[in-house]
């Protein structure tokens, strides 16, 4: 198996696992809690990565077989609002990300070369779109993390400036 497939397929199988493994031992609150202005809780993360994996990332990789072109994707706008808990969305997430395995247990290093025109980013193929899915799984797992860390940050009294890279309400990164 080609090296990309086997490590793209090795992260987004982590991915579910851990979020089952989050929303069953730490409270909704936790989820809930909007971490800065502007930026997405945890649960918001939770319910972008099932739109994704819904409606977006499976599709695609539908479309570059079929030889079919990509639609951008804005998830401001056709994003789901958060509706469920985040016991239920993690379960959500995990069976649908069962599906996309299934795809991607049928791929060849010879589909990560087919080429489709995106909307928005012109001609990619599939071998970085399966790029961009694994990135996109870890940086909303670190956005999530992030999110989850920052009540325990202003709880931290002295320790908070060990923080700062992290923290929302210090403008770190």
């Amino acid at each position: 198996m080609d090296k990309l497939l086997h490590d793209v397929q090795s992260v987004l199988s982590l991915t579910p696992k851990r979020w089952l493994n989050l929303t069953e031992v730490l409270p909704v609150e936790l989820f809930t809690h909007p971490p800065a202005p502007g930026e997405w809780s945890a649960v918001e993360c939770l319910q972008h990565l099932v739109d994704t994996e819904r409606d977006i990332f499976p599709v695609r990789v539908q479309l570059f077989l079929a030889g079919r072109d990509l639609a951008a994707f804005f998830p401001d706008e056709q994003g789901s609002k958060v509706e469920r808990n985040p016991q239920e969305l993690a379960a959500e997430f995990a069976r649908l990300r069962e599906g996309s395995l299934a795809i991607l247990a049928n791929l060849t290093s010879a589909d990560l070369t087919r080429t489709a025109l995106h909307s928005e980013l012109g001609r990619v193929t599939l071998g970085e779109m399966l790029h961009e899915w694994a990135a996109h799984d870890l940086n909303h797992t670190v956005q999530s993390e992030r999110a989850l860390m920052q009540p325990f940050i202003a709880g931290s009294g002295p320790w908070r400036g060990y923080f700062k890279d992290h923290d929302a309400q210090g403008g770190g990164s």
